[in-house]
């Protein structure tokens, strides 16, 4: 697998744990694991972003 590839699939999965740990945190009314959601979510979408970068300029 190309590196962007990986990183893209990387990142979104990234983004999928965050999203299941966010709504995971906001319905066991824990702020801590609602803020780890959102940063992990955020980490992805950079992830998925260096991918697209990498893809763009041809690895």
């Amino acid at each position: 697998m190309k590196p962007s590839t990986q990183d893209r699939t990387e990142g979104k999965l990234h983004e999928v744990k965050g999203k299941v740990k966010e709504k995971v945190g906001k319905a066991t009314n824990d702020p801590d694991l609602e803020v780890s959601g959102e940063a992990e979510q955020n980490a992805g979408k950079v992830q998925k972003w260096i991918g697209r970068a990498e893809k763009a300029v041809g690895e």
